[in-house]
């Protein structure tokens, strides 16, 4: 008995590791990591996971490299982008959450036959330049024979946040959007979807998680845990209807008809947006260097084992049941 009741007072609930994400937007693009956090995957690695937005890629990366977030959640590119600079801390992938992009080609007016010469000689309302938006609509662009700058009128200097009401507000004949605005454009009879950018720019990294190397290497087994728990909420949406999905990711967009986020996770998953493990392969790298290198923001490549670290992903398939 006295060793029962010393046993019982000496034991202690292990206190949960805090792991401050930032994500690149709040997006249902996303919705194999808020599937995780709401089945509860990551307490169950005993991790507390706080999860804050931090608008552009730009400001994303400079959270990470200032040590205000421990783990980002964003395009592949910024970590190339700090490679280049010479930092002497590299920003290391080890988890993809996205594995096409996100955008999608909206018209003004409803096209039946859609070709992509329709575009040439039109004013056309793009992403921000640098950015993988506007590098993989610039790629499809190309590999259709079109000459975004000088086959069109591209407009590009326009801030994320504003593009759709600029598109609304103007006189552009198409718009590179993401879901739900494209959705939403559709349902209120103001552009209608005629292609997919993810579709045509085929599989990359577009949105993975990444860390700084002296993170991963002062905390590896919570970025093993991290990785598990992401590589859970893969699968579930694998698994997992429409409907259970959007009602996961529903607590995150609270203002956002359950309708319509049903609608925007279809629309994803039917096209294979999500990645369905984190294991950043190097095929998808390549590509993703060359999107980069035809839109003129990649001189030469960046080696891949270098930015590239799968052995959390790997041992996270391998363990996970």
């Amino acid at each position: 008995m006295l060793t029962l009741l010393l046993a019982g007072c000496s034991g202690k609930k292990t206190e949960a590791t805090k792991i401050r994400i930032g994500e690149v937007t709040r997006s249902i693009f996303y919705a194999p990591q808020y599937a995780a956090i709401t089945n509860g995957f990551f307490k169950d690695e005993g991790l507390d996971v706080e999860l804050t937005t931090t608008p552009g890629g730009d400001k994303t990366m400079t959270a990470l490299l200032s040590g205000n977030i421990d783990v980002a959640l964003v395009g592949s590119e910024t970590s190339i982008y700090v490679s280049i600079q010479g930092s002497d801390d590299p920003v290391i992938n080890f988890a993809q959450l996205t594995q096409t992009d996100g955008t999608f080609l909206i018209s003004r007016t409803p096209i039946d036959n859609f070709t992509w010469d329709m575009l040439k000689g039109s004013k056309f309302l793009g992403q921000r330049k640098g950015g993988m938006p506007q590098m993989a609509g610039e790629f499809v662009l190309k590999k259709h024979g079109i000459d975004p700058h000088n086959d069109l009128n591209l407009i590009q200097n326009v801030e994320f946040a504003n593009i759709v009401p600029a598109f609304t507000s103007g006189d552009e004949q198409f718009v590179q959007l993401f879901e739900p605005s494209a959705t939403m454009l559709e349902q209120q009879g103001k552009g209608y979807v005629v292609a997919s950018f993810g579709t045509e720019s085929g599989h990359l990294p577009y949105t993975a998680y990444m860390t700084k190397s002296s993170y991963m290497k002062k905390n590896a087994d919570a970025v093993q845990k991290f990785t598990n728990a992401v590589y859970r909420g893969q699968q579930w949406v694998e698994e997992h209807s429409v409907n259970e999905i959007a009602d996961a990711v529903a607590p995150f967009f609270p203002d956002t008809n359950i309708d319509l986020i049903r609608n925007v996770v279809k629309r994803y998953k039917d096209q294979g947006s999500f990645a369905t493990d984190p294991i950043i392969d190097s095929k998808e790298w390549a590509n993703l260097q060359d999107i980069m290198t035809q839109a003129g923001e990649l001189k030469q490549p960046v080696d891949y084992n270098k930015l590239v670290d799968n052995s959390y992903a790997e041992k996270a398939i391998k363990e996970v049941k």
